[in-house]
């Protein structure tokens, strides 16, 4: 006997597809749409706040980006994984408590570095007679 898994229910996307008759060429799913709303609007915002004006150009970029993004995050969710979890577990990445180091001292400085105006001499060497003096001594 076979037993049937309810994984064909999960592999169904539910997709809009678009308006009765004048479908877009398209798939998407309905939190895809949720998602690309929410990010144009964060990407607007931003640009706004870093002083572009809105005109064609910077709203097309703005669709561009939202599209990327969208994309992006929509690679990471699923059925078993959805949106509210990933941003939970994203968020818990960033407020995780971490391993203080600690360092002694600080950046490495010149100032103690002791610099003199005279290129540093060789020693002289002392001669073959010196050593076998020395040595016999």
């Amino acid at each position: 006997m076979r037993i049937r898994t309810d994984d064909e229910v999960y592999r169904v996307d539910a997709v809009w597809l678009g308006p009765p008759k004048a479908t877009f060429p398209w798939r998407a799913r309905y939190v895809a749409w949720g998602v690309g709303i929410v990010t144009f609007l964060l990407v607007l915002l931003v640009e706004r706040r870093i002083g572009f004006g809105f005109s064609f150009f910077s709203t097309a970029w703005a669709v561009v980006i939202t599209i990327v993004a969208t994309r992006l995050i929509c690679k990471r969710i699923s059925h078993e994984r959805p949106l509210g979890a990933v941003v939970v577990m994203w968020l818990r990445e960033l407020t995780a408590p971490r391993n203080v180091t600690e360092s002694r001292g600080g950046a490495a400085s010149a100032t103690t570095v002791r610099v003199r105006g005279q290129r540093p001499r060789r020693r002289p060497t002392r001669t073959k007679e010196a050593r076998r003096v020395r040595a016999s001594a």
